[in-house]
């Protein structure tokens, strides 16, 4: 948010004589969750006006309740090049209108970092699912719902109700250019030009540099689904008007350290698992004289748009073997309506050949002449292997040397002997470290991803913020190159207001919102991705023995089974303490930092 002085806000005060223009926003839902007798009275106890004081990055706070365990000062800790997170609370007894945040300068004793590193963003309610071990693929009728804290909003005021708690997420991106040191800056938060609130805010640059995330190397790959952008939005599918809209939202995936271009090959592979169906990106012709032939129009713009993003390592195509019935949609000019036409081409049966034998030859030779063959894989997602046996020979028969990709709940991987990107479920398969180092050695990627199935940790709605992160640093601790996510954004209805989508678990479909706003779980799973990055360069510039440490506490990582069912478990036994752990991971990974750098 803006910087602004106190003399700027009494003069923008004088010049509109105080007049208030209430804040424009969606009405948040009502809270499910009753409210103790305790909590209730607990408002009774709150000083008048505006309240503020900081809270964890690790946890969510209730909106009807008054925030506890906080702390006047806080102090955050980063690389060069690195973004770190910290989150405020709000809270007030009475109506607050017109709230407002203002950073400082960041002063050390010999340098100044500018007030605009850093960002605050009202973080915003939604309604999810209560965290259960039978809500997970498939919510019972009836499951009960609770209001969770996600969405950071992009509004720079807003109106606190009496009664209520607001978190802040405050964002800081340390310069690549900064100086080592510690500095200190406060943060402001006003309503209205009044009841100032003055937090201070202590930032130590560490002496280590982060790439850009361009150049990081975990193999991040969040499945794109640009029709939801345009339903979302307003906007006509593939019109200009929906590139343009697309482009801030996945812009802000490219800035995570996005690999990974998610494209279909026929019309929506996923058979209406998505409120809004996938639009086709290649279009499939069978002409008069019985031959085929694609446009690929919208396929090489949607590539190209994503490349100029910065996410260009992969194009991973689905798909081969749709979800449900393996239709293909297609125009037949043979037939006198020349109408649209469908085909269930299942593996093993001549339809399958016949459908996709043209194709892939056809699709190889586009790839060539655009320069994408080598970095094009045909990408199926958790089907039998059997079926992905079929796919596999048939693209070996019409487009040898075509990537192969695969989203892997049946240990299909090992049926294969090259296969580039390969990702394991984690409940269903664990790739020792000699496997991923030999796929590795071949230029294999090797990535795990959880889903709907795995009740912790996750990235649902219902999960605390530290699992996003405590997902990539067990990644880290099991050698995996990177994680996969469906979905980056496959929204429901209305995702703000509820982020419940029929039998998935809340927000299993999505980590950021329309008109690309963040969330408390994408942040906290960017600072994941980075302490990743961060291990990868000190693990090339340092020996195993200076790094002694760092691996020590990795190595209880390692034992974190979150599979067959002992989530609960998991959850419940105060011996897996996991957001201490991630803690002590950070600690250990900032004093080597301070350390080997003397």
């Amino acid at each position: 948010m803006k910087k602004l002085s106190l003399f700027a806000l009494f003069a923008a005060l004088t010049l509109t004589g105080c007049k208030y223009t209430p804040v424009k926003t969606f009405t948040e839902a009502e809270d499910p969750t009753p409210l103790s007798e305790e909590a209730k009275a607990a408002w009774g106890g709150v000083k008048a006006g505006l309240n503020g004081a900081w809270g964890s990055p690790d946890f969510v706070y209730s909106r009807s309740e008054v925030p506890q365990n906080l702390t006047e000062e806080y102090a955050v800790a980063g690389w060069r090049g690195e973004r770190v997170s910290a989150q405020m609370l709000l809270w007030t007894a009475e109506q607050v209108d017109g709230v407002e945040c203002y950073f400082s300068d960041f002063v050390s004793e010999g340098a100044t970092l500018p007030s605009t590193i850093a960002t605050a963003r009202f973080v915003r309610y939604t309604l999810g699912d209560v965290p259960d071990q039978s809500c997970l693929c498939g919510r019972p009728n009836g499951h009960p719902s609770l209001l969770q804290a996600d969405m950071l909003d992009s509004l720079s005021r807003f109106d606190i109700a009496a009664k209520t708690t607001r978190p802040v997420w405050v964002t800081i991106e340390i310069p690549q250019e900064a100086e080592v040191g510690i500095y200190t800056a406060t943060l402001t938060v006003s309503h209205n030009g009044f009841g100032l609130t003055r937090l201070p805010l202590q930032l130590e640059v560490l002496p280590q540099t982060l790439a850009a995330p361009s150049e990081w190397d975990y193999h991040l790959d969040f499945w794109q689904h640009p029709s939801a952008v345009a339903r979302a939005e307003g906007v006509e599918v593939w019109s200009d008007a929906h590139f343009e809209a697309m482009r801030p939202t996945m812009q802000m995936l490219a800035n995570a350290g996005q690999k990974v271009i998610t494209a279909t090959l026929n019309r929506d592979p996923w058979r209406y698992q998505c409120f809004d169906d996938y639009e086709a990106m290649i279009y499939w012709t069978k002409n008069e004289d019985g031959s085929w032939s694609y446009d690929y129009t919208i396929f090489d713009k949607w590539v190209e748009f994503m490349m100029e993003l910065g996410i260009d390592r992969y194009i991973n195509c689905y798909s081969m073997l749709p979800w449900g019935d393996c239709t293909l949609d297609y125009k037949d000019l043979t037939h006198k309506d020349k109408k649209l036409c469908q085909v269930n081409a299942k593996p093993r049966t001549p339809e399958f050949e016949q459908m996709w034998g043209p194709f892939l030859a056809d699709f190889a030779k586009h790839l060539k002449e655009k320069g994408w063959f080598e970095k094009t894989n045909m990408a199926i997602d958790e089907r039998a292997p059997e079926d992905m046996r079929a796919a596999a020979d048939l693209i070996e028969k019409y487009a040898p040397g075509l990537g192969f990709a695969i989203a892997d709940n049946h240990n299909s991987y090992k049926n294969f002997d090259n296969m580039r990107d390969v990702c394991v479920g984690q409940r269903h398969s664990l790739v020792s470290p000699e496997e991923i180092a030999a796929r590795r050695q071949q230029g294999n990627v090797t990535t795990f991803y959880v889903c709907c199935s795995t009740l912790y940790p996750n990235a649902f709605t219902n999960s605390q913020p530290y699992e996003s992160e405590l997902l990539c640093i067990y990644g880290v601790a099991r050698h995996y190159d990177g994680m996969l996510r469906w979905a980056y954004n496959s929204w429901p209805a209305a995702p703000e207001y509820d982020s419940r989508f029929r039998r998935w678990a809340s927000g299993d479909t999505f980590i950021v919102y329309p008109y690309a706003r963040s969330s408390v779980r994408f942040e906290r799973l960017i600072d994941g991705v980075e302490f990743s990055e961060k291990v990868r360069a000190l693990r090339a510039k340092y020996t195993p023995e200076q790094l002694k440490p760092l691996d020590d506490v990795l190595e209880k990582f390692k034992g974190f089974e979150f599979r067959n069912g002992k989530d609960r478990e998991i959850i419940n036994n105060p011996a897996y303490n996991w957001v201490e752990r991630v803690r002590e991971a950070n600690q250990v990974l900032n004093d080597l930092s301070r350390s080997l750098a003397e």
